[in-house]
Order: structure tokens, then sequence, then C-alpha cells
């Protein structure tokens, strides 16, 4: 299981990231298309750390939502 974090871009599509992976980030043109491009960049991102011997990053979950 993985963080999600999802937002409207400037440019009206939504871009999704998962923070407990540097550099994870996708976007669609739906909430539901950004949600099922992030998880598959998320199966690669962590395809790619097992089949190059690094150790992937554990998932935290402290998470702190501020409305101002």
């Amino acid at each position: 299981m993985r963080q999600v974090i999802i937002s409207k871009g400037e440019d009206g599509f939504w871009v999704s990231q998962c923070p407990s992976l540097p550099g994870c980030i996708s976007q669609g043109r739906t909430v539901d298309e950004a949600i099922e491009n992030i998880r598959d960049a998320i199966k690669e991102y962590i395809l790619v750390l097992e089949e190059d011997g690094i150790n992937v990053p554990k998932e935290n979950f402290d998470t702190l939502v501020l409305a101002v």
C-alpha cells in the first residue's frame, strides 16, 4: 500500500504523486485516470528499484492535512 496525493494542476489535468517514492509523479485527465496512472507508475518504480538491487523505501502514513 502506498499513500498518494492527487491535486488539480494548472493545466486542468489531475496530478498524482507518491511521497514515499521521490519523483514518482503522474497525471490524468480525470481523477480515475490519474489514479490508474500513478498505480502503474508505482509498480514500475518499485520494479526498477528491485531490478537494480536498491532498497524500496518504506511507506509512511503520518499525514497532516492543514486548510488555511
